[in-house]
C-alpha cells in the first residue's frame, strides 16, 4: 500500500486499483486526472508519483495494475475513474 502521509495527506483519501495498459490511455487518465481536484498519486512499490504527471507515468511499468490514491474524494469522481479500474 502507497503511504502519501509524508506527502502531506488529506482526509478523506480513497485508494483504487487501476491499469493503463496503452499510451492512449495514459494520455486519456492524465486528461481525467486534471480535473481532479487535490493531489492524486500513483504508488508502486516504493515509488509515488503524481497522477497528473503524463512524464511520471511513462516512468512505470503500465503492463501490470498500479494503486491510485487520490485526495480529498468526492463521490463524483467515480464515474471518471470507473474506465480505469482494473476488474481482474
Amino acid at each position: 500500500m502507497c503511504d502519501v502521509a509524508a506527502l502531506g495527506e488529506l482526509e478523506p483519501t480513497r485508494s483504487f486499483e487501476i491499469l493503463l495498459g496503452s499510451v492512449d490511455k495514459v494520455k486519456a487518465f492524465v486528461n481525467d486526472m486534471s480535473r481532479i481536484e487535490g493531489d492524486a498519486f500513483l504508488c508502486v512499490g516504493k515509488y509515488v508519483i503524481d497522477a497528473k504527471s503524463i512524464m511520471g507515468i511513462f516512468s512505470l511499468e503500465l503492463s501490470k495494475p498500479l494503486r491510485l490514491e487520490i485526495e480529498n474524494w468526492k463521490e463524483e469522481y467515480m464515474a471518471t475513474l470507473e474506465k480505469y479500474l482494473n476488474h481482474e
